[in-house]
Order: structure tokens, then sequence, then C-alpha cells
């Protein structure tokens, strides 16, 4: 029970998140966010009302040029992410954000 209560309120290091990384196309600063895959996405449903997986669109906004950047990402019935596009933006990964957030005074 306590495992439980612990991951409703997100003190669990189990709980289902995705880390997203991304770099603005303008500038390039770097941004993450943390996308909850239970409480964040929004169901998809099939032409006979079943589940058929997940979706969310998230908006990034960098503090550079705050340009805002759009990202759609796609997931199955387990939530595993299975399809990803993004306007303004890449999306990169997470060594790659660590190593552009460790020189960000400089131009990256």
């Amino acid at each position: 029970m306590l495992q439980w209560l612990q991951w409703l309120f997100g003190q669990s290091d189990t709980a289902p998140v995705l880390l997203l990384h991304v770099r603005c196309a303008r500038c390039g600063a770097v941004v993450q966010t943390r996308i909850h895959l239970y409480n964040d996405v929004s169901v998809e449903y099939d032409e006979r009302e079943e589940v058929k997986g997940y979706w969310i669109r998230k908006e990034l906004m960098d503090d550079r040029c705050f340009r805002l950047m759009t990202a759609e990402l796609r997931f199955d019935r387990q939530r595993r992410l299975i399809g990803q596009e993004i306007s303004g933006g890449e999306i990169i990964t997470a060594a790659e954000y660590e190593a552009a957030w460790a020189n960000r005074g400089t131009t990256v």
C-alpha cells in the first residue's frame, strides 16, 4: 500500500516518466521537459472505441530566443514511444543535452 501511495504522489523512483530533450532550431538553446506517461498523455481510440494508444502535444520555449517549439509524441497501448515529430527544433539525446547545458555560457 505504501508503494502505491508513493507512486501516486510522485515519490517513487519507478514512476513512468519520459524526459524529452530538445534543441531550438533558431538559437541552439536546449530544453528538457518531463512527461508523466499516466497523467500527461491523452487516450487515442480506434474505430471500435477501443484504446489504440496514447499521444501528447507538448509546447516548449527556450530561455534564449523564446521561440515556441511543438513536439507531438505517440505511444502504443503499453505507453512505449512509437513516433515523434517536432517543429521549431530537434529532439536530442540526454548526453547531448547534458553537454550543451554544461557549456551554456558558450555558443552551442
